[in-house]
């Protein structure tokens, strides 16, 4: 027998940790059926089964210890299943957003100027 522990993420700032007991041998295609129904007998609050199950609904991946594995990835004793969910935002998008309303002249290269340096270099 070795443990797993399983972490998936229904929503932003949200986190659901399951720690299992499974056979040597176990695949993440068998391991994540399992974890799939823990975490349904174990979630006490109709939401948050409703969370779990839209979460499995719409994986896009996933990984042990934050790397990537395919579904035929064979568990060592201690390993972190990690599921994971798509984007909702492109995260280039998101950073050139932020330097648009931070402004350059607060960020990176451009936050420390010499006195009577033209902005921006």
């Amino acid at each position: 027998m070795i443990h797993v522990e399983c972490v998936v993420s229904p929503a932003a700032r949200q986190s659901l940790t399951l720690r299992l007991e499974l056979m040597d041998g176990c695949t993440v295609m068998q391991a994540l059926q399992i974890f799939k129904t823990a975490f349904i007998k174990a979630c006490t609050d109709s939401r948050h089964e409703e969370a779990v199950q839209q979460a499995f609904g719409h994986v896009s991946g996933q990984g042990v210890w934050g790397r990537k594995v395919p579904l035929s990835y064979v568990f060592k004793d201690g390993d972190r299943l990690e599921i994971y969910r798509p984007l909702k935002v492109d995260p280039k998008l998101a950073r050139k957003q932020r330097f648009q309303r931070q402004g350059k002249g607060r960020t990176g290269l451009f936050a420390k100027r010499r006195v009577g340096a033209v902005p921006g270099y």
